[in-house]
């Protein structure tokens, strides 16, 4: 229904933290975020022109090893083409060395990490999320919130300024644009436009739903990103010296097609990595 009113398509999903409780038992920890990624994949089964599925692990709760197969079965056999990890809520910095043994798990899988990236906690500072993406430079990469997340005021403005320079040194980091203060929303797409290809093809919108409003969050993008080719007069100076610098066409890819192209690239490789183990095997 809320997709409905809110004239979107299809929603990337992936199980809500706030909703899977863990014990002290890693091995039953694992068993319940196993049960946690199948509800997402039986959701995309029952709507598959609905629901772009997503995994999700856990290194702390579950353990290194048992996070790398969580991570491991989600790709190769429920054909996840993302798997996230949170080191903000699960408490463990973004460049730990746990996380690059999950992340040389999950690319050898064909899958692209995703992490929340957010000033709402010193566990994904910019500096350190560099230090991952930098590692993998031939690797996609998105970080959810763009350093957004529930962060005030003033600890957030300079994660999302470093965050919007942080993209632009690395063109194999996306950004899904949520939970993050408009005006900053505004210069990311005007920076990242001018900047050109692959640049503006790096960001994607959305709600962070249930968290966020998706009516509320796309009839905001909507109304932004059509007023930068509404309006030659627009407050931003960059849009003044620029009035043709949106297009209709623009902003189609930062309204989901940006999002669709990363993601049709992503199933062909899990296709050929599927089609290949099945001719060796």
């Amino acid at each position: 229904m809320g997709m409905n009113l809110s004239n979107i398509d299809m929603s990337l999903a992936w199980q809500n933290p706030a909703c899977t409780l863990y014990t002290e038992d890693k091995y039953e920890n694992y068993k319940i975020l196993w049960n946690a990624n199948l509800y997402i994949a039986n959701s995309a089964y029952k709507h598959p022109n609905r629901i772009i599925p997503a995994g999700w692990t856990d290194p702390i709760a579950l353990g290194i090893e048992k996070a790398m197969e969580i991570a491991r079965r989600c790709i190769l056999e429920l054909g996840f083409p993302i798997i996230k990890m949170n080191p903000a809520q699960n408490s463990y910095p973004i460049d730990s060395p746990l996380v690059f043994e999950i992340l040389d798990c999950i690319i050898e899988a064909g899958g692209i990490p995703a992490f929340h990236y957010g000033a709402d906690t010193p566990y994904t500072r910019p500096k350190n999320f560099e230090k991952v993406v930098s590692q993998y430079p031939d690797v996609p990469f998105i970080g959810v919130h763009m350093g957004g997340g529930g962060a005030s005021y003033v600890e957030a403005e300079d994660v999302y300024q470093e965050s919007r320079e942080l993209g632009l040194r690395h063109s194999n980091l996306r950004f899904i644009l949520s939970a993050k203060r408009d005006s900053h929303i505004e210069s990311d797409f005007i920076t990242y436009q001018l900047a050109g290809e692959p640049f503006c093809h790096n960001l994607f919108c959305g709600s962070d739903a249930p968290y966020g409003n998706q009516a509320w969050n796309f009839g905001g993008f909507r109304s932004l990103l059509e007023s930068f080719i509404k309006r030659e007069s627009y407050p931003d100076q960059r849009i003044k010296d620029n009035p043709r610098l949106f297009t209709t066409e623009s902003i189609a890819g930062y309204l989901g097609r940006n999002f669709a192209m990363l993601l049709i690239e992503t199933y062909e490789k899990l296709i050929r990595n599927r089609n290949n183990r099945n001719i060796s095997g």
